[in-house]
């Protein structure tokens, strides 16, 4: 498991009834991998892991796995309402063949410290696979703290933190506290490029499912010490970046995922697809980067 690149958290595909289109998510990730992205979040909130029946999550995983066929990593979301059916999704996610989890809290409780470091100990303690802990406190109400990071240290599949709070503090705060125990992954698209040069090795990205190519080449903009091109592609970038802090993520990502060729917009309930200015502000902002990509300018040049 190489915790570096571009993974994107990848989304899940519905046929016009709301049915699961396996078919079509499987082309989306291949998709993705032929563009040239490091590995792959499957069943993550843009996979809308939590609109999805048990049945439903086990056979998108295991299409992954079949489409993906060891090409890149894939990294599985586990969010459950309970710690028992996280233990046992970590489990199945085990056999299936996950390359690694990442792990929520326990979703709607909001738990003391004490119930967070048992939810994810006992996650922990359900298969042999390495564990990206997901701290975002605006969306999940609740922050993994250091002095619960530091608890967990001794659990040895514990290794990655998906920083996803708005604060870009917390990288320097986790490097200074915890050295390399921990690998930091950038979570939020528009901090993604300040938490790349505060120390996270990779970024788990929204936008990266409509535009794969620029997200590739800021990340190795970075690699190779090449700010002026990471800067430049963060800026393009940015008002885009800027919908995956919002509410309604899934829905702008699908949106654009469909305007650009590589997805349906389609949700499920209780989610909505955009409508009225909101759509209209979103399809605006798709098209303006769609014209002005810098891949698009490269191909013009050469």
């Amino acid at each position: 498991m190489r915790w570096t690149g571009v993974f994107p958290a990848a989304t899940t595909q519905f046929k016009p009834d709301l049915s699961v289109d396996y078919d079509a998510s499987q082309q989306v990730l291949d998709n993705l991998v032929r563009d040239g992205v490091h590995g792959l979040v499957v069943l993550g909130t843009c996979g809308e892991n939590n609109s999805l029946e048990p049945d439903e999550k086990r056979g998108l995983l295991k299409a992954a796995v079949e489409v993906v066929a060891g090409r890149v990593p894939i990294i599985v979301g586990c969010s459950e309402l309970t710690t028992p059916r996280a233990a046992a999704f970590a489990r199945d996610a085990e056999a299936i063949g996950a390359n690694a989890l990442m792990a929520l809290p326990a979703m709607v409780y909001v738990p003391t410290e004490a119930e967070l470091e048992a939810h994810f100990r006992t996650v922990a303690q359900a298969s042999s696979l390495p564990i990206m802990l997901y701290n975002n406190p605006p969306a999940y109400r609740v922050s993994i703290g250091l002095e619960v990071l530091s608890r967990l240290a001794d659990e040895p599949t514990i290794v990655a933190v998906k920083e996803s709070a708005p604060d870009t503090r917390r990288f320097t705060d986790l490097s200074r506290a915890f050295g390399e125990r921990f690998v930091l992954m950038a979570g939020l698209d528009d901090v993604a490029l300040e938490g790349l040069l505060l120390g996270a090795k990779g970024w788990v990205s929204g936008l990266t499912s409509a535009f794969p190519q620029e997200s590739v080449a800021l990340v190795e903009a970075v690699e190779a010490g090449d700010l002026e091109t990471a800067r430049r592609i963060y800026r393009w970038f940015m008002p885009l970046l800027h919908l995956d802090a919002e509410h309604d993520l899934v829905q702008s990502i699908k949106l654009a995922e469909e305007m650009m060729g590589r997805g349906s917009e389609r949700v499920r309930m209780p989610r909505l697809p955009l409508a009225g200015p909101r759509r209209a502000q979103v399809a605006a902002m798709v098209e303006e980067a769609a014209a002005t990509r810098p891949a698009l300018a490269k191909a013009r040049a050469a």
